[in-house]
């Protein structure tokens, strides 16, 4: 995740549903010094590097999601509901997407960088 460092604070967002995301998993870890560590270090994340960079799910995301939807459905290559909301963030706002699940995202018509390859 060295990518991350190398990114002005002007270039890096996250999605309400990748914020979302992230916490879920956290929470359904056992309680315990892991789990405690992580979620502070996920939470100064939220408050420092991403403080107001947050891309909410609003009316515009949601236009898109739902006809990335219905053609991926409809090509046979359902897409999951999550996947769906973070590219039609992405797309609304003509934004890039980094993730290490590019497959999930292809066909979506948004950019895509795998910053593990």
């Amino acid at each position: 995740m060295a990518w991350v460092g190398q990114l002005s604070g002007d270039e890096l967002f996250t999605t309400a549903v990748t914020r979302g995301e992230l916490l879920f998993g956290l929470y359904c870890m056992p309680d315990g010094r892991r789990r405690s560590d992580l979620l502070q270090k996920l939470t100064l994340l939220f408050e420092q590097k991403l403080a107001d960079h947050v891309l909410p799910y609003d009316g515009a995301a949601a236009d898109v999601h739902a006809k990335i939807a219905a053609t991926r459905r409809a090509q046979g290559r359902p897409v999951a509901m999550p996947d769906a909301m973070i590219a039609g963030i992405a797309h609304s706002r003509g934004a890039a997407l980094a993730t290490r699940n590019v497959r999930d995202f292809e066909g979506c018509g948004i950019t895509l960088v795998d910053p593990w390859h």
